[in-house]
């Protein structure tokens, strides 16, 4: 590629980066992208380059696979309810050793070494995220946002920092509590009135054929949902990534997007590029 290449692909950018400039964005990530070492360096590339040219990134993220292995070596039982990580004592030390601890240090450092600025939290940290128990009896300590202190956030973004958040929280109670990743995004995206709420999965998005990645559907208006879900595109474990979305953009956030991971740079695609990837999630009004 020679320089007049760059040049062109820079200036085909700003529009983009104009749109951008000092909106709000949540991603939430987790997925492949955490676990191959390139995707997770080339994720927090794009996630840096959009916080230099003005964007203000907050970066919440999970660790299931991780959790999986360390409870392992702790010969800790590991089971699920309805697609959640059951969640007794000794789950969460070590859910909260994993997440807040390894992973969250270990993205903040990467971010850093790559010439960014982060600064790694998790919902704990400045009573960030209130959360309350689903369904203590059979979930344990499983939680659901309910309150969201954006000062902490925003105190952040305004010093120039890249937030990049561990999903847990504390309870009514102050009790230390596990929560789904993309409710969480989903949940600070919409506290935050986010321009954009994105999730990164292993998935390409919504697919009309769930065998055939070239039924991709790019757009969805939230009045269609609905339909998608009546025709059973919408199904499985695809519900509460869309239930995230659709909430999200009902309440505060302009639009959401479920997008793969897997591929390099697919954040830079979604974000200063015309052709946009995966499934956008938009209200008409």
């Amino acid at each position: 590629m020679d320089s007049f290449e760059v040049a062109e692909i820079l200036t085909n950018a700003l529009p983009y980066i104009q749109r951008y400039d000092q909106k709000m964005v949540v991603i939430k990530y987790g997925g492949s992208a955490m676990q191959n070492e390139s995707l997770k360096k080339a994720v927090l590339s794009d996630a840096m380059l959009l916080a230099k040219v003005g964007i203000n990134v907050v970066i919440v993220h999970g660790g299931g696979p991780d959790i999986n292995h360390w409870l392992n070596k702790a010969n800790v039982e590991s089971s699920f309810v309805n697609g959640l990580r059951k969640t007794d004592t000794d789950t969460m030390e070590i859910a909260q050793m994993v997440l807040a601890g390894k992973i969250n240090k270990d993205l903040t450092r990467m971010i850093h070494s790559l010439g960014g600025k982060a600064m790694g939290i998790s919902g704990v940290d400045g009573g960030l995220v209130t959360a309350k128990l689903r369904d203590p009896e059979n979930m344990g300590a499983v939680g659901e946002v309910t309150k969201v202190n954006t000062q902490v956030i925003e105190d952040l973004v305004e010093n120039g920092y890249i937030p990049v958040i561990a999903c847990i929280g504390t309870d009514e109670n102050g009790e230390i509590c596990n929560i789904n990743g993309d409710e969480m995004a989903s949940g600070i995206a919409k506290a935050l009135g986010a321009d954009n709420l994105v999730l990164m999965s292993d998935i390409p998005g919504v697919l009309e054929d769930a065998t055939d990645s070239t039924t991709l559907i790019k757009q969805i208006e939230l009045k269609e949902v609905n339909h998608l879900y009546e025709k059973n595109i919408i199904s499985g474990g695809m519900i509460p990534k869309v239930q995230c979305c659709t909430d999200a953009v009902k309440h505060s956030v302009r639009q959401a997007v479920i997008l793969d991971g897997r591929i390099p740079h697919s954040l830079i695609v979604e974000f200063l590029t015309d052709k946009g990837i995966g499934t956008l999630f938009y209200k008409k009004d």
